[in-house]
């Protein structure tokens, strides 16, 4: 086969990291990342970024969606022959349409699990999320003024957050709305993710990569460390400040 597909390296595991804005999916993804034993996950498949993606692999995926999403595993499976990409439950559904429009991986009739696994051999599932739903709608109402969504040295935000007790609420309820749709797909499709915890994930990094890499029964060269984290953890004075605002508001906590 000729053009970009020429030297198709094909993954012997696939994973999906299943989250929502302001989940700690930033902090897992490149935690995996650094092992570079996990292949290289990031949003390859939220729509906005594919042009970029695609032009930097000599792939269109606005004329050939099939050979984009194939180009983009070969391109991005790491040499131990592992793919891993991530995906938000907002674009979920929309992510599936554009995958059975192709017709590659399936038809009408193929169920979305089944549909998945053509695309994606041997796909896991790893759900992260994160229990403190107020701090959580916090650190999104944050970056929704800011502008800064991955905090990191260098990156400078558009302007200074307010706090915003009605912008609160609605990431509350956005939040929950958003886990909900991962937790009614995992039902239908018949499929218990490895579940990944924020507040573990910072409370003991090391331990739950290697954990997520268990799951996927990825090893790593012995004596092989995991260095600290990327990305740094947004809580400071502002959000500390912004959560002792719960009791003077109209602001609930959403269920866990």
């Amino acid at each position: 086969m000729g053009g970009p597909f020429h030297n198709l390296r094909h993954p012997r595991r696939c994973y999906v990291v299943c989250a929502i804005p302001r989940s700690g999916s930033n902090l897992l993804t490149d935690g995996l990342h650094a092992t570079r034993q996990a292949g290289r996950p990031k949003q390859f498949f939220l729509e906005k970024f594919e042009a970029d993606y695609g032009a930097k692999h000599g792939l269109d995926p606005a004329k050939d969606y099939a050979g984009y999403v194939r180009g983009i595993i070969s391109a991005k499976t790491t040499s131990n022959e592992v793919f891993g990409f991530k995906l938000m439950s907002w674009y979920l559904d929309n992510f599936l349409t554009r995958v059975r429009a192709t017709r590659a991986f399936g038809d009408a009739e193929t169920c979305d699990l089944k549909l998945l696994q053509n695309a994606f051999p041997r796909l896991k599932f790893v759900h992260v999320f994160r229990r403190n739903k107020l701090r959580q709608a916090l650190s999104t109402a944050r970056a929704l003024q800011t502008g800064l969504w991955k905090v990191q040295k260098g990156k400078t935000i558009q302007r200074e957050p307010q706090f915003d007790a009605e912008l609160i609420e609605q990431c509350l309820k956005e939040g929950q709305r958003q886990e909900k749709a991962w937790e009614c797909f995992f039902q239908r499709i018949g499929v218990n993710p490895f579940r990944v915890e924020y507040e573990k994930l910072c409370q003991d990094y090391e331990g739950t990569i290697r954990a997520v890499l268990d799951f996927l029964r990825i090893s790593l060269p012995r004596r092989t460390r995991i260095g600290p984290p990327v990305t740094v953890r947004q809580a400071d004075d502002i959000s500390r400040a912004w959560g002792k605002y719960r009791d003077r508001s109209s602001i609930t906590r959403c269920p866990s």
